[in-house]
């Protein structure tokens, strides 16, 4: 196998593909980025995954600008990415605190390699990384679910992804981030990722207040629970890829990394249906099985590339305990942030952000063979008050910088984050969509028209039998 190619300066771009073939300084390496790109590929799905977890959790009245917001997401983050984002974060020349505009517009990003990998073209580099960007955007818009004005919210996305998710991703896995060379251990996004999503939703349910009659027994109460489980298994699915690809080569410890993945996630599933069958009495629940697989997957995401098998089953097990434990923890802080994205983002973060220091093992980090990194476990007791000055960091940056940037937007004229209160009763999918939502209430609508007497013959014969009322309904 040919050397590494090695980064030039003198061309930056990785050279004119006018006049050299471009492609062969990775001869022998296509195995590698190709890998990554299906990495990317798969960790798209997540995206979609959450617009669906999200809609069935809410009720039915707002499902349809959830989906709708996870398409608009993935399109405004990605023009903030090629705009600016990927070299606010990881320009070769940035500061320790942030990237600089060197790469602005994607100059010069393509057949050069990447800053984190030598044999990894820096545009595969650049498409991984836009998708944990999407996702992150994704995560951080439940935080106003039911409630939040769709254009103001995109223009908040574009927003935090330049002055929050930037800067985190800058500090964490650029070379020249702070948190990089502590080091604090993050081998997929436990910080930049959940943490500062987390607390950024908290800090938009904040802004916004709490929603209107919030004590109808309709609030809380999932609409379609077969769309949380379909969004449950595409996250889980697209999670192979966001652990998976994050060494960034297709090495024993990017296996291992998808291994734990699963892992994680089924014990968290344990471990939530466990603490659910105490609390309701050997009854179960298919939300809380749902939430014990997220929550799995949140603990793991900073420890995957660091610990054994075993470790990761504990971690998925005790950050779902933590999280189910933590069921009222809204009540607790009177926010009315009804996603649950603060308890199993940005509480599942923190505790897997922790636990990593505690188990990362230099054994399991070299089995890409190159990275070195040392825990708890292997007695650098260190590690663990590296990782809290991590989560301290992140958390307060992430918290206060986003209630700046909400108040700002909240003060700009006709920058209006929420809803009417007209528009919040009769629900987001009527108030801001056209007449798509052809469901219940359009066959309730007619069910009511058609049942008057002047109509129910006619009914009945346009419908080819159906009638109403206490009447049986042949369809």
């Amino acid at each position: 196998m040919a050397d590494a190619p090695v980064y030039n300066a003198s061309a930056p771009s990785g050279g004119n593909p006018l006049k050299i073939d471009v492609n062969a300084q990775y001869v022998g390496y296509e195995w590698n980025y190709t890998y990554i790109m299906f990495c990317g590929f798969i960790v798209w799905l997540i995206i979609p995954g959450i617009g669906l977890l999200y809609s069935g959790l809410a009720r039915r009245k707002s499902a349809l600008a959830l989906l709708f917001q996870s398409l608009m997401i993935v399109a405004v983050t990605t023009f903030q990415w090629i705009f600016w984002g990927y070299s606010l974060a990881y320009s070769r020349d940035a500061g320790p605190f942030i990237g600089t505009l060197k790469n602005f517009g994607l100059k010069d990003v393509m057949a050069a390699p990447s800053p984190s990998s030598a044999v990894l073209p820096e545009i595969v580099f650049c498409f991984y990384q836009l998708l944990f960007c999407a996702c992150t955007v994704m995560i951080v818009v439940g935080g106003a679910f039911e409630r939040g004005n769709m254009l103001p919210s995109l223009i908040f996305s574009f927003c935090w992804a330049t002055v929050v998710y930037c800067p985190v991703a800058c500090w964490t896995w650029n070379s020249n981030g702070w948190l990089y060379n502590l080091p604090a251990l993050d081998f997929a996004g436990g910080g930049p990722v959940h943490i500062a999503s987390g607390w950024s939703a908290l800090a938009y349910a904040l802004v916004l207040g709490k929603r209107k009659n919030l004590h109808e027994p309709s609030h809380g109460k999932p609409h379609n629970t077969t769309l949380v489980f379909l969004g449950t298994t595409l996250i889980w699915f697209g999670w192979f890829g966001f652990n998976g690809g994050s060494a960034l080569n297709a090495s024993v410890r990017a296996m291992l990394a998808a291994f734990n993945t699963n892992t994680a996630a089924c014990m968290g599933v344990l471990g939530w249906v466990l603490v659910d069958s105490i609390k309701h009495q050997g009854k179960f629940s298919v939300v809380g099985a749902c939430e014990g697989a997220i929550a799995g997957l949140v603990g793991i995401t900073p420890a995957a590339g660091f610990v054994s098998v075993w470790l990761a089953a504990c971690i998925g097990f005790l950050t779902s305990i933590v999280c189910a434990l933590l069921q009222d923890v809204n009540n607790w802080m009177r926010i009315d942030e009804g996603m649950d994205v603060f308890k199993l983002h940005g509480i599942g973060g923190m505790v897997g952000a922790f636990l990593t220091g505690v188990f990362a093992s230099q054994s399991v980090a070299a089995l890409d063979g190159a990275t070195e990194a040392t825990g708890g476990i292997d007695g650098n007791g260190m590690q663990v008050g590296k990782q809290l000055a991590e989560v301290c960091a992140i958390s307060a940056y992430s918290f206060i910088v986003s209630c700046i940037l909400l108040y700002i937007l909240k003060w700009i004229p006709g920058m209006q984050l929420r809803v009417h209160e007209e528009a919040e009763i009769i629900g987001l999918d009527r108030a801001q969509f056209v007449d798509e939502q052809i469901g219940e209430r359009v066959v309730l609508d007619d069910l009511l028209v058609s049942s008057s007497p002047a109509n129910s013959s006619m009914a009945n014969r346009n419908s080819g039998g159906m009638s109403v009322g206490s009447k049986e309904i042949k369809m």
